[in-house]
């Protein structure tokens, strides 16, 4: 009898715990919603970032917005580190915290991505791109125009190779080409809302 019902216990735990991760999986691969105050950016809009971020050496511009209290930004962190070991003499990276949490620091972010670029706490960046969900990404070319805000990848974990669609902005760019297209899954923002980072 004890037999049967750890077996039973044991089925019941097991299929919570497979309910609740396809639960995640699906919540996670839903669009996030479109605020009713959004104020639409359109590629090929001029972006006003003048004074917070330096165009070096006529290079493009990469902003990564992002929240350490996403769950979506915490999993992309080992891929945008990858973009920026790979890209980081051609682009200029800078890392937008969309987190109000004074518990934060440069030092603190730096250390937690392992990365040793620029890190704004500026806000405003996220509406003069266009932004509302993340991680999100925006290039920003050599004329301060956007050359690209989307996703990262279709894939959770950003393991998708046919699906890395911000290196595929980014090779684009350094290619000079004038309008990259993407489908539906580069473009329509998935991942955490903001301000409040839900989903």
């Amino acid at each position: 009898m004890k037999k049967w019902f750890l077996i039973s216990w044991l089925i019941i735990i097991f299929s919570a715990i497979s309910l609740l991760f396809w639960y995640n999986e699906w919540k996670f691969s839903l669009p996030t919603p479109v605020p009713e105050n959004y104020h639409i950016v359109k590629v090929g809009d001029p972006v006003n970032i003048s004074g917070r971020i330096v165009f070096e050496n006529n290079k493009p511009v990469f902003l990564h917005f992002f929240n350490m209290d996403c769950p979506c930004s915490r999993f992309n962190i080992p891929h945008f580190r990858s973009l920026v070991k790979q890209y980081g003499d051609k682009i200029t990276f800078a890392m937008v915290v969309m987190s109000n949490d004074k518990h934060y620091s440069v030092e603190k972010i730096q250390y937690k991505t392992g990365l040793n670029i620029p890190v704004l706490f500026d806000t405003s960046l996220a509406v003069a791109c266009g932004v509302y969900s993340t991680p999100q990404a925006v290039i920003i070319d050599q004329s301060h125009k956007l050359y690209f805000r989307g996703n990262y990848n279709k894939s959770r974990y950003c393991t998708d190779k046919n699906s890395n669609y911000a290196q595929m902005a980014i090779d684009s760019i350094l290619n000079n080409k004038k309008d990259p297209v993407f489908n539906q899954f580069a473009l329509k923002a998935y991942g955490c809302e903001l301000p409040k980072c839900n989903k």
